[in-house]
């Protein structure tokens, strides 16, 4: 967040208000928030959900914070995409079968 906001030539206030827009018990989702945050010009900082990352790292989550006046934007393009993923998604039937996968013929 830091890098980004010295690149524009703007001091990081030390005391600005961070707020909390997105939680997960995986990594790699929260890899994907914050890369979307940061796409669209909205900075962000990944932490640790947990104290106890030193003696078991990945454990706890990953927390996502803004600035509190970003908080609104961010919450909004995680929800979009969130349900842009949702549509573009293989169903899945009750029996767990995937819609979306081909059916070969089978010869006789």
């Amino acid at each position: 967040m830091a890098a980004q906001s010295e690149a524009r030539g703007v001091q990081p206030d030390p005391n600005e208000k961070l707020v909390k827009v997105f939680e997960t018990e995986e990594e790699s989702e929260a890899l994907v928030v914050k890369g979307l945050l940061d796409s669209a010009g909205i900075d962000s900082d990944l932490m640790s959900g947990s104290l106890v990352q030193d003696t078991f790292p990945g454990l706890g989550g990953m927390v996502i914070l803004v600035r509190q006046e970003d908080a609104d934007e961010a919450r909004r393009m995680i929800a979009e995409s969130r349900r842009s993923g949702a549509n573009s998604s293989p169903s899945i039937d009750s029996a767990g079968d995937d819609d979306s996968t081909a059916e070969w013929p089978t010869l006789e």
